[in-house]
Formats: structure tokens, sequence, C-alpha cells
């Protein structure tokens, strides 16, 4: 059914029951994969201790990484939100975004995770986290990130297409 708006010219359609979700169906909400990493990590190093460093600037280090990983997620989310596309995997792409950090990575916000959860590896100062990084790249790669990439190719074509040729996955 479709309605138009008194105030804009915009249409809207209602989804039908039976079409398929406008979302790129993710394995796994991104967040929950690094926290549950991190967990993990923490878990092992609790039962099996591996420290890294007891030295005060490697800790250091990694707070800076958290916040600037902090900074780099929040100014791609703004970018997102200015665009006028929805931030969370789960509801539709509006938008593809080429802006702000978009212009270095076609994930910004994925590679300021990873750069905030190796930033807390260094903070707690113990190697799980840092030996399950490589299996939750490749679970965010296969599970999330192509999934993405998929639909973000059927969804809008060759400007997505074009702006993949012209920006690298990760940096």
């Amino acid at each position: 059914m479709n309605r138009m708006s008194d105030a804009t010219t915009e249409t809207r359609v209602e989804p039908r029951p039976d079409a398929l979700p406008d979302s790129p169906g993710v394995m796994v909400f991104p967040p929950v994969l690094y926290l549950g990493t991190l967990l993990l990590g923490l878990l092992l190093n609790y039962f099996w201790p591996a420290h890294l460093f007891s030295l005060m600037w490697v800790r250091a280090a990694g707070a800076a990484l958290v916040v600037a990983s902090g900074m780099t997620a929040r100014w791609a989310q703004k970018t997102m939100q200015r665009a006028g596309t929805n931030v969370m995997p789960s509801q539709p792409a509006l938008a593809v975004v080429t802006a702000g950090p978009f212009r270095f990575t076609r994930n910004p916000i994925y590679v300021a995770n990873t750069f905030a959860y190796v930033g807390l590896t260094l903070v707690l100062n113990t190697w799980w986290p840092i030996l399950l990084l490589c299996p939750m790249l490749i679970a965010l790669d296969w599970g999330i990130i192509r999934r993405e990439e998929r639909y973000l190719e059927a969804k809008f074509g060759d400007a997505y297409l074009a702006y993949k040729r012209r920006v690298r996955r990760w940096l």
C-alpha cells in the first residue's frame, strides 16, 4: 500500500509479509562478536594466565588506542547519520556512504572496533584475546562483512561497486 506524506513528496511502501527483509542478515550483531571474543579471552586468562608485558607504556598505548578508536567509530556513526542511513546492520541501508572515514576504508567502525579490541588487550595485559583475534576476524569477514557487501551490491548496484573499486575493505 502506497501512501504519500503531506509534508514531503516521499513515497513509502509498506513491506509485504512474504518479502525478504531489507537487511544483510549478518550472522551476529558485530559488537557482540567483539565483546564475546574479548570475554572468552579473559575467561581463558583467568584459568591459564598469559600476560603480555608489565610495562606501563604498553598499557598507556593501549588506552590511547581505545580512545582513538572510539573517536573514529563515533565519526563514522555521525557520517552515516548525516548521510541519512541506518547504522544498525539489522536495519535497511538507505545510502552508500563515501564521506568522512568511509573515504579510507569501507568498514571504519569495524576497523575502529578491532583497534579498540587490541587496545583493551594491551590495557588488560593478556595474550589470550590476541590469540583469538584471527578467528574473530575470520568470523567477522565471513559472517558479517561479506554479507553486508552482497546486500549493498544487490541494493545499490553500480554505485556501490564503483565505491568498492575505489576504497579498500580494511585499510
